[in-house]
């Protein structure tokens, strides 16, 4: 009986409103993150992977972080400082080794492989890179680095001069038809529309298209892979037959007679 009662003691009555010592205390706001530059490039980047470039906005970026639109630019001073810091986020973690006089074509297949892994990741990134130029002060050692490996395959200046930006040419131009590509088909393979192609090259009167009618096949028959390294490869040999060195001298007589 007396547990009953205490029961009913401590029972709270509907019509009776709760003392204020029992109220529940008022929870606190969770702690707002600060707004950094990294974290409006994060979120930058999350707009313009589900938008693509044409519909990024500082708005929208704002949108995607929960913050007024003035709030960005205390850290950001519009959207062309915006695409700039995108491009060079490209570089985080993107090193080059040291030259080798002996490996150099590979070091330079290296870094444009590298380079496209990196454009692929977002889309239409390549746009974004192929209107930026890395010489701005936290990417000039990059550059350096990358005229370094360069000059260790015995190029002239007038070449390497030009070397740089024809990689990053190639690089942001085949990324850029590659996503370009993804996105005119949707959901139609490749494969299915590169055999509407093949057959239509192979259906060509072959007295008036000898040369397509016989590269049919192999017009639309490679990975985008495979055309990257072919491209890379005729690219690094061009660039090789300048070299300033004596051909007849292997590259560790090279690198001996530098030493």
């Amino acid at each position: 009986m007396g547990r009953e009662i205490g029961r009913s003691f401590m029972s709270q009555p509907d019509d009776v409103p709760t003392p204020p010592w029992e109220r529940p205390r008022k929870r606190q706001a969770p702690a707002r993150i600060p707004l950094t530059r990294e974290r409006i490039v994060d979120a930058a980047f999350v707009v313009l992977d589900r938008e693509g470039l044409d519909k990024l906005s500082m708005r929208q970026v704002a949108a995607e972080l929960g913050v007024a639109v003035s709030a960005l630019y205390a850290h950001v001073e519009g959207k062309d400082e915006l695409f700039e810091l995108m491009y060079a986020r490209l570089f985080d973690h993107a090193e080059l080794p040291d030259p080798d006089p002996d490996n150099w074509q590979e070091q330079i297949k290296d870094y444009a492989r590298a380079g496209r892994q990196r454009l692929l990741r977002h889309r239409d990134m390549a746009r974004i890179s192929m209107a930026h130029a890395p010489f701005t002060a936290d990417l000039l050692p990059h550059v350096e680095k990358l005229f370094a490996v360069l000059r260790a395959g015995g190029l002239p200046d007038k070449v390497m001069a030009i070397a740089g930006d024809l990689l990053s040419t190639y690089m942001e131009g085949f990324t850029l038809e590659e996503s370009m590509w993804q996105e005119r088909l949707n959901d139609a393979s490749w494969k299915q529309v590169g055999a509407e192609i093949r057959d239509y090259f192979s259906s060509l009167p072959p007295e008036r298209f000898p040369n397509m009618v016989a590269l049919a096949d192999l017009l639309v028959g490679e990975s985008n892979d495979y055309r990257f390294e072919l491209g890379l490869d005729i690219i690094l040999r061009g660039l090789a037959t300048y070299a300033e060195e004596d051909p007849g001298k292997s590259s560790r007589d090279r690198r001996h007679e530098r030493e």
